[in-house]
């Protein structure tokens, strides 16, 4: 891949560090991003069910610092795949334990089928991996809308199904919308809009040049809104090299296939 830094190497399994912040009230937001909190369901154990999914996808714990204001405490946490949470030894404050409400027994369920999911997708069993990741992604974008944190995660994970199972097409369509929505919810900048750029660029480099030429502009029209053109210069040079086009060319027809 090019040299640009939107572009670096990809890992699935990269644990992300999230800033968590509980007001005296009650409000949750996680990386600046406001959470609703059902009203039977404590903002700290919201924090462990939505950090939960996220953890079973990547395979790795994900890293909290909470600032929880009603206590006046700070504290950082580990949200295991588990579903267990870990503390610092040095931490004076406890993160809650899970209490089995209804809510929680349906998100254990969804996180079940997501565990199994993700296995399946690690032994590239794709008959089993790609129908339940649908599931999973269908369930919460009817449950919490097609632009909740928790259905962009799962989105992320299909789209790497696809990915590994060669489906280049569905992948680079994937990631294309996944960039842009990130872009949206959480403006420019961040490291989930760049590495889903990044991904976008990769699964497109892998098509065929009768199923690249169709994405091509869908895919230069992203990178230029969620990055400054300067940090993508280099890899529309190397779509437009690729495509046979002028690098200021940003919209490209299909022509004979390979």
């Amino acid at each position: 891949m090019v040299g640009s830094n939107l572009l670096q190497p990809h890992t699935m399994n990269t644990s992300t560090r999230h800033q968590v912040h509980i007001t005296r009230d009650g409000q949750l937001s996680i990386d600046s991003e406001p959470h609703v909190v059902p009203d039977e369901v404590d903002p700290s154990q919201a924090v462990i069910q939505i950090l939960h999914i996220e953890a079973v996808g990547s395979g790795l714990p994900a890293l909290v610092q909470v600032q929880d204001d009603r206590t006046g405490s700070r504290f950082d946490m580990r949200v295991m795949p588990d579903g267990t949470t870990q503390t610092p030894t040095a931490a004076s404050a406890v993160a809650p334990q899970r209490v089995a409400t209804e809510p929680q027994q349906q998100a254990g369920s969804l996180i079940d089928q997501l565990t199994a999911a993700q296995a399946a997708g690690r032994v590239h069993d794709f008959d089993r991996a790609i129908p339940a990741a649908d599931a999973i992604l269908q369930q919460l974008s009817a449950e919490q809308g097609d632009a909740a944190t928790a259905t962009l995660e799962a989105a992320q994970f299909r789209a790497d199904l696809a990915y590994l199972s060669g489906e280049y097409a569905i992948a680079t369509a994937s990631w294309i919308r996944l960039a842009l929505a990130w872009y949206d919810r959480l403006g420019p900048g961040r490291r989930r809009t760049q590495v889903a750029a990044q991904n976008a660029a990769q699964a497109w480099m892998h098509l065929p040049l009768c199923q690249a030429r169709p994405l091509a502009s869908d895919l230069v029209d992203m990178l230029l809104e969620v990055a400054a053109p300067e940090r993508t210069e280099t890899m529309r040079a190397h779509i437009a090299e690729r495509l046979g086009q002028p690098s200021s060319q940003d919209h490209v027809l299909c022509g004979e296939a390979d």
